[in-house]
């Protein structure tokens, strides 16, 4: 069975971005050109421009389109920005990325999903893909002007803040009381924070659970 993708693309666009204050013009061309079903599982090819969490294996699942949006609205990106993109998974956000900013760092530690995402990642010559745990981002090719962390976290860690430029900023899900919170911050100098900018379903990611809590 034949899918129109480009059809299903600018429904995606017209349906689940425009109306949900994603209205930066250049992510909206960059979600309207790139080819999501490229990067998901063959299988789930048809699935690609759905209003879900789509599954993509090993327990992960693909943010929603909208979130994606927000988090790149938020951030603003320009075209001198170095970005590191955390839970790249099969490198869906990193290629939309790769359209907004100058050069874009994909991190995965999923070995599946990491060995689709740099496959499908190939065409973009401004896009290197990492494999290593994602609390830990990849400082290796820190400072960032820009880090989206493409999915829900319990907490922030200290590693990610660190390996941003000062005055650079970050974008992700922020999970508090079962409720899921996009959040963005900014640095300035040592001192950093986060704001929530909207309540959106987004897809766990693993190692950022946040630390118990001692009862006495």
């Amino acid at each position: 069975m034949s899918h129109d993708f480009e059809a299903m693309r600018l429904a995606m666009v017209e349906s689940q971005l425009r109306t949900t204050a994603v209205d930066d013009p250049r992510v909206v061309r960059a979600m309207a050109a790139v080819p999501r079903e490229q990067f998901v599982p063959e299988d789930k090819a048809s699935l690609a421009y759905a209003e879900m969490l789509l599954p993509l294996g090993g327990g992960r699942r693909m943010n929603l389109p909208m979130a994606t949006g927000r988090l790149l609205t938020e951030l603003a990106l320009t075209p001198e920005d170095h970005v590191l993109v955390v839970g790249s998974a099969g490198g869906y956000t990193a290629a939309l990325c790769a359209e907004l900013a100058k050069s874009v760092v994909a991190l995965e530690e999923e070995d599946a999903l990491a060995a689709h995402g740099a496959k499908a990642l190939a065409g973009y010559p401004n896009v290197e893909s990492a494999r290593g745990p994602l609390a830990e981002g990849w400082a290796g090719r820190a400072p960032y002007d820009a880090i989206v962390v493409d999915g829900a976290i319990e907490s922030l860690p200290a590693a990610l803040v660190d390996q941003l430029a000062d005055g650079g900023r970050l974008a992700a899900g922020m999970i508090e009381e079962g409720v899921t919170r996009l959040v963005y911050g900014r640095k300035q100098g040592d001192a950093f924070g986060t704001t929530a900018f909207v309540d959106a379903q987004s897809a766990s990611l693993p190692g950022f659970e946040r630390p118990a809590e001692f009862v006495f």
